[in-house]
């Protein structure tokens, strides 16, 4: 609760500097004197709300909205020796980590795979998948367990839902100035808003929104490295590396995780360089050099 309170205030202090910086600059009294009538203090404010929003509830239902798109099973009372053995690997290294026990689920897909998320560090959801299981040996998949933990220990899960939302706030900002400046000076709208408004508008929040998201996706390539350190940590380097090679040896093969979880698995698909902009995980390879480099 506490960081996304602090990240809240963050958030509204960008809002409050930037507002203040364009009054200085003057930007309000140049649109003005060109017959663009913008308050954009107002606009500031309604696009913070609307673009915090939105992140905001994404991540107060996430655990909810991972169940149901990976169909996740949450082990509440183990059946089998395997998922004791999850139960009782995920409480020890949570413990280690200094976070709350999280639910522990299995989820049925033949690729190798495995995601953490939820809006409380102390009572987050870790899951893995059946292919997991089967094609990695147990120090392997207690070192992609320990890099999950990493993830809720970090925080990660809050803070990259809510870089969105700050992301998303600018977006819809400056594409409505765009709209507005257009709607005013190309199409000599005089009062209210015409059909070029919302048609610059919405071409703008794309165009905008996949610059943007280059921003979204270097800071979810960045907390990959961290989540690999805190799982070397947790679980020794040797292991985090073995079973970040594992997934190397699977590269090309559908990682079958729900795009709206793509970014909180441990692994993706490779790139291209320009796609690698895009990506929200580094190259394994880089991933498995940056832990042998470190001491």
């Amino acid at each position: 609760m506490m960081r996304i309170l602090l990240f809240l205030a963050t958030n509204l202090a960008v809002v409050f500097v930037a507002s203040i910086t364009l009054s200085l600059l003057g930007v309000e009294s140049i649109m003005a004197s060109n017959g663009i009538d913008l308050n954009l203090s107002s606009l500031l404010v309604f696009c913070a709300v609307f673009g915090m929003s939105g992140s905001l509830i994404s991540l107060l239902i996430s655990k909810w909205m991972a169940k149901r798109a990976t169909h996740a099973q949450v082990i509440t009372t183990p059946n089998t020796s395997e998922e004791r053995w999850l139960l009782e690997t995920v409480a020890e290294l949570a413990q280690k980590a200094g976070i709350g026990m999280p639910e522990v689920a299995i989820f049925p897909s033949p690729s190798a795979n495995a995601f953490a998320t939820g809006w409380n560090r102390n009572a987050a959801l870790v899951a893995v998948s059946e292919g997991l299981l089967r094609q990695m040996r147990r120090n392997e998949v207690r070192a992609v367990l320990a890099h999950e933990i990493g993830h809720v220990a970090n925080g990660d899960m809050i803070t990259l839902t809510l870089i969105q939302g700050v992301v998303n706030t600018f977006v819809m900002f400056f594409a409505r100035i765009i709209g507005h400046t257009v709607d005013r000076t190309v199409f000599k709208t005089e009062r209210g808003h015409g059909i070029a408004f919302y048609v610059t508008t919405f071409i703008a929040e794309m165009v905008l929104g996949i610059l943007a998201s280059t921003i979204v996706m270097w800071f979810s390539r960045w907390r990959e490295f961290r989540a690999d350190a805190a799982g070397a940590s947790l679980a020794g380097r040797d292991d985090m590396i073995a079973a970040l090679q594992r997934l190397q040896a699977q590269q090309g093969l559908p990682t079958d995780l729900p795009g709206e979880m793509s970014a909180f698995g441990i692994s993706s698909q490779t790139k291209s360089d320009l796609a690698a902009l895009f990506s929200s995980h580094p190259p394994l390879e880089k991933r498995i050099q940056a832990l042998r480099n470190s001491l």
